[in-house]
């Protein structure tokens, strides 16, 4: 695992390659709450969300903060953590679309975010 950050700015970048895979909120791949992410926020497709693992959450990737995944558009907000297994791991969310989730697969990302601290 790699962090990269320009030091010495106020607010310093930090990117890292991790492994990305999709989810959906469908009750076959989560609980009987499918809608209902870890940290209490409900998941509407649509949404431009993911899921951390947890080793990411002490890199400062804690709820509701932002993150650009190289090669999609626009920002994603981390609303939700995955279970205590996985590592250096971001999942995407796509809403109902399971059959958009599955052509995902799994693929390395770079992702970036601006450290608060």
């Amino acid at each position: 695992m790699s962090i990269i950050s320009l030091m010495g700015c106020a607010e310093a970048e930090q990117s890292l390659t991790v492994t990305a895979s999709a989810y959906t909120s469908t009750v076959g791949e989560t609980d009987s709450t499918p809608n209902l992410a870890a940290w209490g926020d409900t998941l509407k497709p649509g949404m431009k969300s993911i899921a951390v693992s947890r080793d990411l959450i002490k890199l400062g990737l804690t709820h509701q903060q932002e993150v650009r995944i190289e090669g999609f558009d626009g920002k994603y907000t981390v609303l939700d953590k995955m279970n205590k297994r996985w590592t250096n791991k971001i999942d995407i969310y796509m809403g109902e679309d399971v059959k958009k989730a599955n052509q995902w697969g799994k693929q390395e990302v770079v992702i970036y975010w601006i450290d608060q601290d």
